[in-house]
């Protein structure tokens, strides 16, 4: 069981360590994957921004057992046919990557926001398009009436903090000369 004191804790010590190094706004997004219900319940006491799902099912388990009171953003890889099923759950699609996911998703929630995943590590076990095609995805994204809010990628698997802040700022510089400001940046332990 989660102890939701102990997430709340947590999340106030990272909002003071966000705070003494940036004035930038920062979101944060408890990844509840593999948890239980308790998990989305401790992520609400500890006032977290929103909660985030890699795999479908977890996604449909969880909100049909109770409303979920956060934002839900799916940050997996997106398979198109699990789109129309998520649909009315998801409030950011993070880790948009093909364009068949991006017409599935134009046709099933027009409107809705989205993150671009971006491959900045080129590590061959990773989710994310090449930052030669960001353009493009960018531009098939907005003419299927998506909302594009930014990128996101996911750091290395090395765990070197150095390889970790190259590729956020490679991430964050893509973003800039894109006029995109929202970055999602996170890493996958």
């Amino acid at each position: 069981m989660i102890d939701p004191q102990e997430v709340a804790l947590r999340v106030q010590q990272i909002r003071s360590e966000i705070a003494r190094a940036s004035s930038s706004p920062v979101a944060i997004i408890a990844v509840t994957k593999t948890f239980g219900h308790d998990a989305f319940r401790a992520a609400v006491i500890a006032r977290c921004d929103a909660v985030g799902e890699n795999y479908a099912q977890e996604v449909l388990a969880k909100v049909t057992e109770a409303p979920i009171d956060l934002p839900m953003h799916f940050i997996g890889a997106i398979q198109s046919n699990k789109v129309r099923q998520l649909a009315p759950y998801i409030s950011l699609w993070q880790g948009v990557d093909r364009l068949s996911v991006i017409s599935e998703i134009g046709k099933r929630a027009p409107g809705a926001e989205i993150l671009l995943q971006v491959n900045t590590t080129n590590e061959d076990t990773k989710s994310g398009v090449a930052p030669a095609e960001v353009e493009s995805l960018l531009a098939a994204g907005q003419d299927a009436g998506l909302v594009v809010r930014g990128l996101m990628t996911i750091g290395p698997t090395s765990g070197d903090i150095a390889e970790a802040e190259k590729a956020f700022l490679s991430l964050r510089s893509l973003a800039d000369s894109l006029h995109l400001a929202e970055c999602s940046m996170g890493m996958s332990d």
